[in-house]
């Protein structure tokens, strides 16, 4: 009771879980598509070469305001997505061996900013390398506001493209055949995913921020196999979970928010592989059990004649 009352009489711990809870809602909502398109890599791969947009913004203009560094890391996390898709299409690269190398590449180029700044730039950059693994507890209401108009907005954006984005995810060729402009789509989505990655970096951190995109919508496909209710699903366990890890963080003495809130993602994920109806591996054991012990076993008939069972070498 008292870490519920603390939930919104104090101030750190209320900005925390609304940030925690709104990074939940964007991140499930939107990586039920990745989830179901097969690119869940991606959202690792954007969140790496979000690294040096952060560094490169405040490079450029000396400053820690959480929507330039977000520009920053939106725009470098978008040209990596682009730059996977250009290779994957026009070489002989496989598409995931695309996404490893611009991961590395944008990953090593940031932490050679980051090196550079933490050289040269003084202690004015103190606080970059907080984006690696995330720095929950330095939520402001301001980074709640950015976080939410942006987040809002992408989802406003995905729900204006329902029936397009539905339809990309489920049958990209059907939707070419009807006249659906689908490289356009494609990066809208991609757009809205980067958007997803980018408000969550603060948070979670560079490292951790996939699990967060792709844990909600992996454990809501477990349930459904509706889109509707998977995004809702992924979008409350997002939630859930976001606002679980901060109370818990709190609650413990030295354990960091962004890590916890993953555990208790990836929890969900473990529970509902186990436990989903149709789909969870202990339902279908018991499943099977249920069914076997409603089977009757008839005897075999002593009447029934026995086949002829050839003894000359010649019949077999």
């Amino acid at each position: 009771m008292d870490l519920l009352h603390a939930l919104f009489s104090d101030y750190t711990l209320r900005t925390v879980a609304l940030g925690a809870a709104l990074l939940g809602i964007v991140g499930g909502s939107l990586g039920s598509y990745a989830v179901l398109r097969g690119q869940s890599l991606i959202g690792d791969a954007v969140a790496h070469a979000a690294l040096p947009g952060i560094a490169g913004a405040f490079l450029l203009t000396g400053q820690m305001d959480p929507l330039v560094l977000m520009l920053g890391a939106a725009a470098t996390g978008l040209c990596a997505a682009l730059f996977v898709d250009g290779t994957a299409r026009s070489t002989r690269v496989p598409y995931d061996s695309a996404l490893a190398l611009m991961l590395a590449s944008f990953f090593g180029l940031g932490l050679v900013l980051l090196t550079y700044l933490q050289r040269h730039a003084g202690a004015s950059q103190a606080g970059l390398d907080a984006f690696l693994f995330g720095q929950a507890a330095a939520l402001v209401m301001y980074d709640v506001y950015v976080m939410a108009a942006l987040g809002g907005t992408a989802l406003i954006v995905m729900l204006l493209f329902w029936k397009e984005l539905k339809l990309l995810s489920f049958d990209a060729a059907f939707a070419r055949s009807v006249g659906l402009p689908v490289r356009v789509l494609n990066g809208l989505l991609t757009t809205l995913l980067v958007v997803a990655i980018v408000i969550g970096l603060q948070t979670v951190g560079v490292v951790l921020m996939s699990a967060v995109l792709i844990a909600p919508a992996a454990a809501a496909r477990q349930w459904t196999d509706r889109l509707g209710i998977m995004v809702a699903l992924a979008a409350g366990i997002g939630a859930a979970t976001g606002v679980t890890g901060a109370l818990i963080s709190a609650s413990v003495r030295n354990v960091p928010t962004g890590p916890t809130i993953v555990l208790c993602m990836g929890a969900v994920v473990i529970a509902s592989l186990l436990l989903a109806p149709q789909r969870g591996v202990l339902w279908r054991s018991w499943q099977r059990r249920f069914s076997q012990a409603e089977t009757p076993s008839h005897p075999p008939d002593q009447n029934a004649r026995t086949p002829n069972v050839a003894t000359d070498p010649t019949d077999l």
